[in-house]
């Protein structure tokens, strides 16, 4: 976008980001300010929530911005304006009342935070009519449900919002999701989402971000709470670092990737609140580097504005409450502009990543994290538990995943070039193709003891089956240059299965493949378009096997060419 170099030095840097990411915005917001419409494809709730979303989530930069000393007089006029029409419910651009479980709920932890946080720009100019309009308008929270996981913390942000603001605040509300949000806390850092019972992003830009949020605003009130919130996120810290890469990229892993650079927000919101989790230098590198990395993607459309995808506009791997607006969950990156201009963090200069193991075993992250090259390989048990989202076996249920390559999602199951099944053991039976959903059981292990040829061994163990009739036991060993997979397969059926390996761009070269064990001869999958987050086009190499009835072990072999 434009002629910014992306140096991202100092605060001006960031500034001048910020204003080119969110300027794309201005033609496109209504009359009265409340409504952003960005695109005309739909998400699971209704329009008033979708233009509140895409209203509400630039605050996620803006209020930083504004609270570090920042000006835009556009946009704080915007702003404000926005704010009065949205919360009229005698106004025609009011955003709408509640019903459980509702997306406006989400939005109005950005607004909460932002109204503490930039009081000045937001709060103090309305009057007391339109602030009791916009406090009526957010206590909806604490009359309907929100679903049990990080969606706990929208209630307590909320509310945390109203007290800081001396406005009415249900402190009996807050303090049962409080409870629940410590019954996700699993130790080493780690929280599960809840129902989903999920451990990836939302670990780091919900739990991690929101909490350090509520250990800055209510020390005072508890300082114990405060406290704990603080010290998880440093030992999350010394483990999450382990999903970036040297270059910027992080792993591409789970869903929700559709926010793209708020892959550094927790970090971001370290160096806002003073929590020096990693040395600042290095925490710096991380943002700036992840941050560099994101614009250097083609994800505008040629009006500038963010589109839903990855490392290009991608419906096919949104999810279903990805709306227009929804990709602007990446202003939480800019969480650091809240250190105003003489703070001596601008001063810093970025760092490279600390030393890191070639191997490391992500106990709360239930994955192994393997380097090489600076790159990023993660080997994760995978789902225990079925979800409704879109395309979760894709999303978390794979051999392997990567900051360099990224991960596919199907067209259809019909064929195995739309099925695009990298980093799966694919059955292809009866006209359909099938791969690994959620799995019976399976564990992380890691021996530092050294093998014959110089690995340092570690891997993952699942046991599975793609379709009733087909048991699976897989064993993945890392390996110096890559993995290798040990299928053992009791089949009740005969079939073909393809050991797949990453999907990569152009002619698939990057990649060694090889049978070990079994009656396999090498293929390549021409994957549909668009069916990798990273690269529009994309070949799959892989192993093809065929399946007897009975008992029968393979073997493969993927090897990264170093060169």
């Amino acid at each position: 976008m434009g002629d910014n170099p992306w140096r991202l030095e100092n605060r001006a840097d960031f500034e001048t980001l910020l204003q080119e990411l969110l300027a794309p915005l201005l033609p496109h917001y209504s009359a009265g300010g409340a409504r952003l419409s960005l695109g005309a494809f739909a998400a699971v709730y209704d329009q008033g929530a979708v233009w509140a979303e895409a209203f509400l989530r630039p605050l996620w930069g803006l209020a930083p911005f504004w609270a570090g000393g920042g000006t835009w007089p556009a946009m704080e006029a915007l702003y404000r304006k926005g704010l009065r029409s949205g919360t009229d419910p005698a106004g025609e651009e009011y955003w709408g009342g509640f019903s459980d479980s509702d997306q406006r709920f989400v939005e109005m932890a950005a607004l909460g935070w932002a109204l503490v946080t930039a009081r000045e720009v937001l709060w103090k100019p309305l009057k007391e009519e339109e602030r009791q309009a916009v406090w009526a308008w957010m206590d909806g929270i604490n009359h309907y449900q929100c679903p049990p996981c990080n969606w706990m913390f929208f209630v307590v942000l909320v509310n945390m919002a109203f007290k800081k603001l001396g406005r009415p605040w249900n402190k009996e509300r807050t303090g049962e999701c409080l409870s629940y949000i410590e019954s996700c806390y699993e130790g080493d850092g780690w929280y599960v989402d809840g129902q989903n019972g999920e451990r990836d992003y939302y670990v780091s830009f919900a739990f991690h971000y929101y909490g350090l949020i509520y250990a800055q605003w209510m020390e005072e009130e508890e300082p114990e709470r405060c406290a704990r919130f603080r010290e998880r996120a440093g030992v999350f810290a010394r483990d999450f670092v382990y999903w970036f890469a040297q270059d910027g990229s992080a792993l591409a892993y789970g869903r929700s990737l559709t926010y793209r650079m708020a892959q550094c927000a927790f970090f971001s919101m370290c160096a806002a609140c003073g929590l020096e989790a990693l040395p600042y230098p290095v925490m710096k590198g991380i943002i700036a580097r992840n941050v560099r990395f994101w614009m250097e993607q083609p994800i505008f459309d040629n009006g500038g504005v963010l589109t839903i995808g990855y490392g290009y506009p991608n419906l096919l791997m949104s999810e279903q409450y990805n709306a227009p607006g929804s990709p602007y969950w990446c202003m939480k990156a800019f969480a650091l502009l809240a250190l105003p201009e003489e703070h001596p963090f601008w001063a810093l200069k970025e760092e490279p990543l600390p030393p890191l193991a070639p191997l490391h075993l992500s106990a709360g992250g239930h994955m192994l994290i393997q380097r090489i090259r600076g790159q990023v390989f993660a080997y994760p048990v995978g789902r225990r538990l079925p979800h409704s989202h879109v395309h979760m076996e894709e999303k978390y249920s794979k051999f392997v995943y990567s900051s360099q390559f990224a991960f596919s999602v199907p067209r259809s199951v019909r064929t195995l070039e739309e099925a695009a099944p990298d980093n799966v053991l694919a059955f292809l039976y009866e006209g359909v193709v099938y791969t690994k959903g959620v799995v019976e059981d399976g564990y992380v292990w890691e021996d530092n003891e050294p093998s014959e040829d110089g690995d340092v061994w570690g891997g993952v163990t699942v046991e599975w089956s793609p379709f009733p009739g087909v048991r699976v036991r897989t064993e993945i060993t890392a390996t110096s240059r890559g993995h290798r997979r040990r299928h053992l397969i009791q089949s009740e059926v005969e079939c073909q299965a393809w050991d797949c390996g990453f999907a990569l761009p152009g002619w698939g070269e990057g990649l060694a493949v090889r049978c070990l064990k079994g009656e396999g001869s090498p293929d390549v999958i021409k994957a549909s378009p668009n069916t990798n987050l990273l690269h529009p086009k994309t070949l799959i190499p892989a192993v093809r096997y065929e399946i007897r009835r009975g008992s029968q072990e393979l073997i493969s072999d993927f090897s990264l060419q170093l060169g």
